[in-house]
């Protein structure tokens, strides 16, 4: 069996793709970078994290993106010999206009090189290729359409792709407008017994997602949809553990077995999500009508699913610890906004510690000294030791909670001109600030052991001095803020927890992590 979700945490909008024995899985990654990660599976049970796509600024320079922004909603395709990932750069979301622009890279091996990228358009997001079976390769996307009293999703566009000219060609087409739920987004094109299926998302990215089929005899039109759609929701289930079903890809297995990843919510509590949108899969079956549908009768995500007829193939278990001996970060790790650089980021000058130089503050979209990881468990604790050598209030190195610009927890050492060096939380919510303690506790120069443990939607932190005993700081925090859904506009990205400088001095002091330590619980 598959337990569900197969990827669990911050891994939205699931693109699949079978290349022989292997299975692979590109997901989202927004603002943080690398951009698209990449999931392998040969069992369609266990995964692994394989590799990062977009590794260069070259290929995405997301210096200044807004929140949320970034990369959006890959689509992995193979062909001919060649990889091919579809993304897109979203640089401005809010309000009655969208800046998204198109790129496609390639590769003879998914682990790379990757080429430069080629800009497509920027029509709209949710950019996928199609190969047909005549050799001609064909886009869609979404289109975004400003104006007032229009319907901003406004249908999903074809158009021709030329590889000799590297660019799309010829007429665009609006071949499919959305059925009620509205929202279109997400397609993706598959062809089966002389139909060309058209799979999108609708209803939105929150409770009320789905995944809709529709399909045609001509690749341009008219697609009539499935009778059944929705093909996939959670809407109107609230008792149901994956919840926010919806933007699906299909996969057929080597056997004839097909599968449909799509992405997930699971709430902590009041319809918050702190672990962002995760990817889930179910089993699918066509029907002698000739539309795909879930097993089992109904069409809501399962937890529990039939795994394939295929030998079972576990990975090695990763520890729990990160010590830092690699000359490069390990793929757990993901920077903001900016690619890891000896700019401000060092493995090799202290061996065996991460070493860390201060840029800017929590609230830039630029230049972060900021090293993550993706929170994947509602029960969790994390952990570092950090030196560090604060000399003004301006500067600063810790451990945090970090979801955007506007939420984070943040267990940071500094100093004080009264206390000297000493410690203590800042908490922002919704971009307020806040210093949770009336007075940081002075602690002295020493080596800093910095802790949390996150239940549900609680935090406690704790610290220790040099090989000290750990004491409580604060108060057990309420962070269920570090979620998509608790700002007053829509966001996807998920809590992160991770390592942070700040030097707003300018003078780049840098703060040395001798290890970091992830640990999830079973409760």
């Amino acid at each position: 069996m598959i337990s569900n979700p197969i990827l669990r945490g911050f891994h939205p909008d699931p693109s699949i793709v079978r290349v022989g024995d292997d299975f692979y899985i590109a997901t989202s990654t927004f603002e943080w970078f690398p951009g698209v990660l990449i999931h392998h599976s040969k069992d369609l049970v266990n995964w692994r994290p394989l590799t990062s796509i977009l590794t260069q600024s070259s290929q995405l320079n997301m210096e200044g993106n807004i929140n949320s922004g970034g990369a959006w909603a890959p689509c992995l395709s193979y062909h001919d010999g060649l990889f091919y990932l579809i993304y897109t750069d979203v640089k401005s979301r809010m309000g009655a206009f969208k800046d998204t622009h198109n790129y496609m890279v390639t590769a003879n091996d998914i682990l790379g090189p990757w080429s430069e990228p080629i800009y497509l358009n920027s029509s709209g997001f949710d950019p996928s290729l199609f190969h047909d079976e005549d050799g001609r390769q064909w886009l869609v996307n979404m289109i975004w359409d400003h104006r007032k009293a229009k319907n901003s999703f406004a249908g999903i566009i074809l158009q021709e792709y030329s590889k000799e000219e590297k660019k799309l060609v010829g007429p665009k087409k609006n071949i499919f407008l959305g059925t009620e739920l509205r929202l279109t987004e997400g397609p993706h094109l598959y062809k089966r017994n002389g139909y060309y299926y058209l799979l999108t998302a609708e209803g939105g990215t929150q409770y009320e997602h789905a995944v809709t089929m529709a399909r045609s005899r001509h690749i341009d039109g008219p697609y009539e949809v499935d009778p059944a759609n929705p093909i996939l929701t959670s809407a109107g289930k609230p008792e149901l553990e994956l919840q926010k079903a919806g933007h699906a890809s299909l996969v057929e297995t080597q056997n004839g077995e097909w599968y449909m990843v799509h992405l997930v919510g699971r709430p902590v509590k009041d319809k918050l999500c702190m672990l962002g949108r995760e990817t889930a899969i179910q089993r699918c079956h066509w029907t002698n009508d000739d539309w795909i549908a879930i097993d089992g009768g109904g069409n809501w995500p399962q937890s529990v699913v039939q795994a394939p007829q295929l030998p079972l193939h576990p990975f090695p278990v990763e520890p729990d610890v990160d010590h830092f001996d690699n000359a490069e970060l390990g793929l757990q790790w993901n920077t903001l906004r900016i690619p890891a650089s000896p700019e401000w980021l060092s493995l090799t000058d202290r061996q065996g510690y991460l070493r860390l130089w201060g840029q800017e503050s929590m609230s830039s979209t630029h230049r972060q000294s900021l090293v993550a990881r993706r929170q994947q468990s509602m029960y969790c604790e994390a952990e570092t030791a950090m030196q560090y050598n604060p000399e003004h209030y301006q500067q600063m190195a810790g451990l945090i909670l970090f979801y955007d610009t506007n939420d984070y927890v943040y267990l940071r050492v500094t100093f004080h001109e009264e206390i000297g060096i000493c410690i203590g939380i800042i908490q922002s919510i919704n971009g307020v600030y806040n210093e949770v303690l009336e007075r940081d506790i002075s602690v002295g120069a020493g080596t800093y052991h910095l802790k949390v443990i996150i239940q549900n939607e609680k935090a406690q932190f704790m610290y220790a001095v040099e090989d000290g005993e750990w004491n409580a700081i604060g108060p057990e925090l309420d962070v269920s803020h570090l979620s998509d859904e608790y700002a007053d506009y829509i966001r996807f990205t998920g809590n992160f927890i991770g390592m942070s400088v700040q030097d707003l001095i300018g003078e780049r002091k840098h703060a040395d992590f001798d290890y970091f330590r992830y640990v999830e619980h079973d409760v």
